[in-house]
């Protein structure tokens, strides 16, 4: 069991992500955390002290340098290049350790990933391995995420893929980890998931609204819906977390829609596919963002005629 990890990145991902790590390694164990927002790192000592030591690092060097295992949550590409390359791509984590792990969570180009994997490996300060999650902040704070995982299924608990498991059954129900082949796959993975739910909600949102502008009572249509052939796994989800916050502002902000689209459509022209229907996608949800009243998803609401 390992005696330290480090987490950076504490936003509504990362922040339940790394306080399940500190439920769940041993007491005696340190965790060390780095944020760019202080406060985040403040808060999360707070809410989390309880259950073991917590140190706040003041760069992502500083919290790779005593532990054998790094967790990253960040926003884009441009952060997580940064975080582990600098930013004139020179190594920012200095001190050599060929069985440092470094997790990364975040959605970034598969292209990348294997990039930053063979820059690290050269320089002999760790292990980088690409294991993008799905769940939303919900399951992060349950502990039941789903692992999509650049490496090959471990052969036993001593070796690599063993310490990732071990690490990532912290965060994610043990059947969730998927283990999708060599560096960059887990994010192939990803992407592909995300390019069927981006465009679920499309369609689920245009279905709500023919209904409710048709003089449907949207409960009953979502009910219909629910219970027909229509039924789809996001359409669920965003039900329910409208029923319980009213607008899906703990769902899936705009923003980030946007950025998994265009990701999307990257990767389509990088194994020469066309995707015609990302595209069609992120122009919509492009016009989106442009209108305030629709920042975060809200399909129950629906508009008026």
């Amino acid at each position: 069991m390992e005696d330290s990890v480090a987490f950076i990145g504490l936003g509504a991902m990362g922040s339940c992500m790394a306080g399940n790590i500190r439920r769940k390694i041993q007491a005696s164990a340190t965790l060390y955390i780095f944020d760019i927002d202080s406060a985040a790192c403040e808060g999360f000592v707070s809410k989390f002290e309880q259950f073991g030591p917590i140190e706040i690092a003041n760069s992502v060097e500083e919290a790779a340098r005593n532990t054998k295992v790094l967790v990253s949550s960040l926003p884009n590409a441009q952060a997580v290049r940064k975080a582990y390359l600098g930013d004139l791509d020179g190594c920012i984590l200095t001190t050599p350790n060929s069985e440092r792990l470094l997790l990364d969570t975040s959605t970034i180009e598969s292209s990348l990933a294997r990039e930053i994997a063979v820059k690290l490996s050269e320089m002999g300060v760790g292990c980088y391995v690409d294991t993008p999650v799905s769940g939303g902040p919900p399951a992060a704070a349950s502990g039941k995420l789903s692992f999509m995982i650049g490496q090959t299924k471990p052969r036993d608990s001593n070796s690599m893929g063993g310490r990732i498991q071990h690490i990532l059954e912290m965060m994610g129900e043990p059947q969730k980890l998927f283990w999708c082949g060599g560096i960059g796959d887990g994010l192939t993975a990803k992407l592909s998931n995300n390019y069927i739910a981006c465009s679920v909600l499309l369609v689920v949102a245009e279905a709500m609204e023919i209904g409710v502008r048709g003089g449907l009572d949207p409960e009953l249509l979502y009910e219909v819906i629910h219970n027909s052939s229509g039924q789809t796994f996001m359409g669920d989800i965003l039900h329910a977390a409208q029923k319980a916050y009213r607008q899906a502002r703990n769902v899936f902000p705009i923003d980030l829609m946007i950025k998994d689209l265009a990701l999307i459509v990257v990767a389509g022209k990088e194994n020469k596919v066309n995707p015609r229907m990302a595209q069609m996608a992120l122009n919509i949800w492009h016009e989106a963002a442009e209108n305030p009243d629709v920042l975060y998803l809200d399909l129950l609401k629906g508009s008026k005629p």
